[in-house]
């Protein structure tokens, strides 16, 4: 039988855990993308030439880097705070979501249009998976709204 006076903490748990294994799905889908479609080699990590007609796609990091941060905020800043904690989590469940939707669909972007600039879509990544949703994350953000 199933216990249904489960602890505020328990749920808690529990739905982070459902955002962490959102935020592996997205950081594994695309890690495995640039291993299989990239060709990641010492020679293709190097930081490319950036002239006048390439200049666009190292835009497209830095544009995904601060749209996706801008998108966040503005999500969380929706949130209503008298709100529990456990009320909050689904706003910032969506508003995470679309911080790592802009930032993974930047790394694929250059990925396919232009592959010499592997190496920021590879910082992309990284970001990406320092984005991890912790408690404590997810407590700072949601405390400074």
């Amino acid at each position: 039988m199933h216990n249904i006076n489960l602890k505020p903490n328990h749920i808690m748990t529990e739905k982070i855990k459902t955002l962490q294994i959102i935020h592996l799905a997205i950081c594994a889908g695309t890690i495995i993308a640039y291993f299989i479609v990239g060709d990641i080699s010492l020679e293709t990590l190097h930081v490319p030439i950036i002239d006048s007609a390439s200049v666009l796609y190292l835009v497209i990091p830095i544009l995904a880097f601060v749209l996706s941060s801008i998108l966040f905020k503005a999500q969380l800043k929706q949130i209503d705070p008298k709100l529990k904690l456990e009320d909050k989590l689904p706003i910032y469940q969506a508003a995470s979501i679309m911080r790592w939707a802009v930032l993974e669909g930047a790394a694929f972007l250059i990925l396919f249009l232009k592959p010499e600039f592997i190496l920021f879509g590879i910082l992309l990544i990284v970001y990406l998976i320092f984005l991890r949703p912790t408690e404590d994350r997810i407590t700072n953000d949601l405390s400074d709204q």
